[in-house]
């Protein structure tokens, strides 16, 4: 199939050798570009070699994939992936060189690591001395938090123990980290923290990343924070240069995460790259395109689509009369159409966006009063609603990690084992703990549990976890009892199924490890890239997508933008964030506000409308 280019399209695809930075605005049609330079130069270029493509999201890297699919070894060709996914790959078979023994299991939430945290100060005497020593439990729960920051903190400034001066915050950081070594887990900033100090001390295995990739392309470069950029720099060396940046000052909105889009600046600066900007907008309607362009005069795209579009402002009583007006307009879209969108609207092809996941929470209960269809993501972690696969989940843990006290402690204190973990640390691998624990347990569903471990046949090579699902949905349908429950296992064995099914997806040829399959879930590169429903999305989580109809809701001062908002700086972060809102729609665009807000304490309060909707009236 012929894809046609623009001619700036065309100037990025056939870029060859040398650094190149892209300015791409929304509906510029980057990801297009970026998958057809890839495409061109697996095609043309000759050579046994591959090339790192680094994604923000794991949809966008997904989209890719499924656009080079005429590539039947793609996954040989190419790592097409997050910078975290990629950093776990550098790990897995090069970390032992900084204490990682083969393939590290992610401990993704943070509760997980606040208990690990825990662990290692109450294994320390002097620490555990500290801890008490810090009053009532609530003072001892803040002075864990403060830790827990400060080792946080400490790792996103490329930080390591011995470069604290306090000497009891160098011993916690020590400590906790020597529990995560010992369980041989690892949290997600040390994928990169351990990667970047991996490039820079044994500079051979960088070199050899640098002649396995000949070229790499970064997307959403905008978004890059300092440790991620020190660790592109620590991958490329002195004169690699065959890297590709695409990235939109007007859309970085993770300055909380200390992005900043500078990075981009010092990119055309450090790698003497080429600079092109994509400027024609092919995506959106001329109506938002001109929202766009009232809310930052410094954006100069071109619209390109010949379709007027239309811009909605809807204002609710309150919170509930917003949700009832807002849904009404998009159920009304949905029966009678639109004529600027071509295909019929349906749930999926709508988005509500929200600055907090709070805007969304009154829309999202007559979301459930009327029955109608809608998608949230949620955490991977929180993911499993069931009992059933709540503790399925950690027994695969404890398969994949037998030295994971963590998770062992957790299942025993989930059922009732009144024993400690030092009684399961000499056993040789996680199936002869679970044969242990199955011998103290009579409840039928923690029963059921293991037998749905012993039919996945797990022998450290292979397994069968479709197997293990069958088991846990036939046990289902033996609760007469529970429709509620029963309900519940069969939903989660269903959302287990598609995690199976997109990883397998991933990973073609060879046996999957379970330790990968769950690093994968814990990195988010097995959620579904479609959903049913209208999206209930908060800005960042909108990043990067495109609906025909998008409504931004909770459009009043203090709202939007966020009343923590005081100096410039955090004023342009919100400013980056309406103009990404805005930019989701490809044809109609909509704003809502309650006029009445009920406070947490039950007492209304007036609101003032967003200072945005003054400027996009004007449109």
């Amino acid at each position: 199939m012929t894809i046609h280019l623009s001619e700036t399209q065309q100037k990025i695809v056939q870029h060859g050798n040398g650094a190149l930075l892209v300015i791409a605005g929304p509906g510029t049609g980057k990801t297009r570009v970026l998958t057809e330079r890839v495409r061109r130069l697996l095609t043309e270029d000759q050579g046994h070699f591959r090339i790192l493509a680094l994604t923000f999201t794991n949809k966008a890297a997904n989209e890719m994939k499924e656009r080079l699919r005429e590539f039947p070894n793609i996954n040989q060709r190419a790592f097409i992936g997050t910078l975290h996914s990629f950093c776990l790959e550098v790990l897995a078979n090069r970390g032992k060189a900084v204490g990682i023994e083969g393939r590290p299991n992610i401990l993704e939430s943070n509760q997980d690591r606040k208990q690990i945290l825990l662990q290692a100060v109450m294994d320390d005497p002097e620490l555990k001395y500290e801890l008490k020593n810090a009053g009532e439990p609530k003072q001892q729960n803040k002075l864990l938090t403060n830790w827990f920051e400060i080792i946080e903190k400490a790792k996103r400034n490329l930080q390591f123990p011995e470069m604290l001066t306090n000497p009891i915050e160098r011993k916690v950081y020590e400590a906790y980290n020597e529990v995560l070594r010992t369980s041989n887990a690892v949290d997600f900033d040390d994928l990169l923290l351990l990667t970047y100090q991996l490039f820079t001390e044994r500079p051979k295995i960088a070199d050899f990343y640098r002649r396995l990739y000949r070229y790499i392309c970064i997307d959403e470069a905008q978004d890059l924070n300092e440790v991620q950029y020190k660790v592109l720099l620590a991958l490329c060396g002195i004169e690699y240069r065959n890297v590709m940046m695409v990235g939109d000052p007007k859309q970085a909105i993770f300055g909380w995460n200390g992005a900043n889009p500078q990075y981009l600046d010092n990119f055309e600066e450090d790698f003497k790259a080429q600079k092109i900007e994509m400027l024609e907008n092919f995506r959106s309607s001329q109506t938002v395109v001109n929202a766009a362009k009232s809310l930052d005069s410094k954006y100069q795209a071109e619209g390109k689509l010949p379709i007027i579009g239309e811009l909605k402002f809807i204002g609710g009583e309150n919170e509930k009369d917003e949700a009832i007006l807002v849904l009404d307009y998009i159920k009304n879209l949905i029966d009678k159409g639109h004529p600027d969108v071509e295909n019929p609207i349906t749930w999926g092809s709508c988005a509500l966006i929200g600055r907090t996941r709070y805007v969304l929470s009154s829309v999202e209960n007559e979301l459930i009063n009327r029955g109608y269809p809608y998608y949230k993501e949620i955490s991977p972690q929180d993911e499993s609603e069931s009992d059933l696969l709540k503790d399925f989940d950690l027994c695969m843990r404890i398969i994949a990690n037998p030295r994971s006290h963590l998770h062992i402690g957790k299942l025993i204190n989930r059922w009732n084992i009144d024993e400690q973990f030092a009684s399961y640390k000499n056993f040789n691998n996680g199936l002869e703990i679970l044969q242990s624990i199955s011998k103290k347990i009579s409840d039928e569903k923690q029963k059921a549990v293991l037998k749905a471990v012993e039919v996945m046949n797990w022998t450290g090579q292979s397994f069968d976890f479709i197997k293990a699902m069958n088991s846990l949905k036939e046990f289902a349908n033996t609760l007469e009892n529970s429709e509620e429950e029963r309900a519940l296992i069969i939903k989660d064995t269903e959302v287990w199924r598609n995690h199976w099914n997109i990883f397998l997806r991933s990973k073609p040829g060879g046996n999957p490890s379970l330790s990968s399959f769950l690093n994968h879930i814990a990195l988010g590169t097995t959620q579904p890239a479609n959903h049913e429903g209208i999206s209930l999305l908060t800005i960042g989580k909108a990043k990067g997508l495109e609906f025909d109809v998008v409504i931004v809701m909770g459009m009043t001062e203090g709202t939007f933008p966020d009343y923590r908002a005081k100096n410039d700086a955090a004023l342009e972060d919100e400013k980056h964030n309406i103009f990404v809102a805005v930019t989701r729609s490809k044809r109609i665009l909509g704003f809502s506000y309650p006029k009445v807000k009920m406070m947490p304490w039950k007492e209304e309060k007036r609101q003032q409308q967003s200072r945005y909707l003054t400027i996009l009236k004007s449109v």
